[in-house]
């Protein structure tokens, strides 16, 4: 296994998470692995409870745009299974992309690559917003590494004018910061941030770096891309992913879903940008999925981790 930097910073809030969602101990052994891709990117992922001389993980995690693999942390801790969750190109660990295309069919084959390198078994794949439509492409093109698809709270189609242009606007304003406590208020200003200054904190703290200048920017390319498309609307760009966005919620995700032979179940949150009516359309489309709906926003994962751990307990081989 490949390891990288020191996590004694990245993983020092885990007994902390645990602690908040009264999760008994002990903790699973985590560390960072990164896979060198044939372009010359690096894939970054966490790998939780296996190391390469065990078994490895049985479930694997995609977050959504604008997070990153500890989106996830306290999900893992509350399945209790030996889990992978992957850095999205453009996030958290992983190398951005030069064209700027963060949509499913172009990020699957990494993932892809990842499960060959990582994983020994078909994997149950949990995927919330850009990170589900990503898990479907997967799962339609390489129907050998997916045992289980789970879409967390995004179905193709999307209407962007509701909470997806929420995130941009977020996304969309200054790429640089004099300390992240600058951060975590922006992010509670735009209702962000799991309900707690400690947990927007931990948040901010994933998802930024400080500078060699002492400026704290966000480790994601999609904030950079919302804030130059903010400042230059008719800028193009990137030439496949100037509105990545819009992009990610586009209608080619329901031929993927098509394609999808693994059972499928979609997680519905009551505040998220899934409505009632998408829920409808996507089992009009997809008639053999079955739909749970949890008491959440958008970000499942994080505000309602214990609920969502129980529905991917219960997807897992036994």
């Amino acid at each position: 296994m490949e390891r990288v930097s020191d996590p004694a910073d990245e993983f020092s809030f885990l007994a902390e998470q645990a602690t908040e969602a009264g999760i008994p101990g002990p903790l699973p052994h985590v560390e960072r692995v990164a896979l060198d891709l044939p372009d010359g990117r690096t894939l970054s992922a966490l790998a939780y409870g296996w190391e390469d001389a065990a078994p490895g993980p049985v479930v694997t995690f995609l977050h959504g745009a604008g997070l990153n693999a500890h989106t996830w942390d306290t999900v893992v801790l509350a399945t209790g299974a030996p889990a992978l969750a992957v850095d999205l190109p453009g996030h958290g660990e992983s190398s951005w992309r030069d064209d700027a295309a963060y949509v499913a069919r172009v990020l699957a084959p990494d993932v892809a690559a990842a499960l060959e390198r990582w994983t020994d078994r078909p994997q149950v794949v949990v995927g919330h917003s850009l990170g589900g439509l990503t898990a479907a492409a997967l799962a339609a093109s390489r129907p050998d590494l997916v045992r289980e698809l789970v879409v967390v709270d995004i179905t193709p189609g999307v209407d962007p004018s509701a909470g997806p242009s929420e995130l941009r606007a977020f996304f969309a304003g200054p790429t640089d910061w004099a300390s992240r406590d600058e951060l975590v208020d922006r992010a509670l200003s735009f209702g962000l941030g799991g309900g707690s200054r400690e947990k927007a904190a931990r948040g901010v703290f994933f998802n930024s770096r400080v500078r060699p200048d002492g400026r704290v920017e966000w480790r994601h390319h999609f904030a950079h891309l919302a804030a130059a498309a903010a400042a230059d609307p008719g800028a193009a760009t990137a030439p496949q992913g100037q509105d990545s966005f819009h992009a990610l919620l586009g209608e080619s995700g329901w031929e993927d879903l098509a394609q999808v032979r693994a059972p499928i179940t979609l997680v519905q949150g009551t505040r998220g940008f899934v409505t009632d009516e998408d829920a409808t359309r996507f089992q009009q489309k997809v008639p053999t999925a079955a739909v749970e709906r949890l008491a959440s926003g958008h970000n499942v994962q994080e505000e309602a981790p214990l609920d969502l751990a129980a529905l991917v307990r219960s997807h897992l081989p036994e």
